[in-house]
């Protein structure tokens, strides 16, 4: 069964990190490019992050660069984003997908930035 799984999410103050997870089973992770995406109260989701397959090239949102970074340990099949000097503009439900939106999505993981 093709599944993906968020974690990592919570409540943090403006300045904060955190670390959000994406476990993948149900297909070969490790041949699929991967992305990090998320969806604000109101607001259309929005592609935040992507990683080749191998982990080597990598392509971020004009709004994170510098901020984020996106990483991935295929032989755990997982996912990562290390999310740095966080803004309450960050609050949102983070989600993880392939650049094509070809799996089914998971529930999220809420990220809450506020003092």
């Amino acid at each position: 069964q093709v599944q993906l799984v968020e974690s990592g999410g919570g409540l943090v103050q403006p300045g904060g990190s955190l670390r959000l997870s994406c476990a993948a089973s149900g297909f070969s992770f490790s041949d699929t490019g991967m992305a990090w995406y998320r969806q604000g109260v109101g607001k259309q989701r929005e592609l935040v992050a992507t990683i080749s397959n191998s982990g080597t090239r990598t392509a971020y949102v004009d709004s994170v660069k510098g901020r984020f970074t996106i990483s991935r340990d295929n032989a755990k099949k997982t996912m990562f984003l290390q999310m740095n000097t966080l803004k309450p503009e960050d609050t949102a439900v983070y989600y993880c997908n392939t650049p094509r939106e070809s799996v089914n999505w998971g529930q999220g993981t809420q990220v809450t930035v506020s003092s």
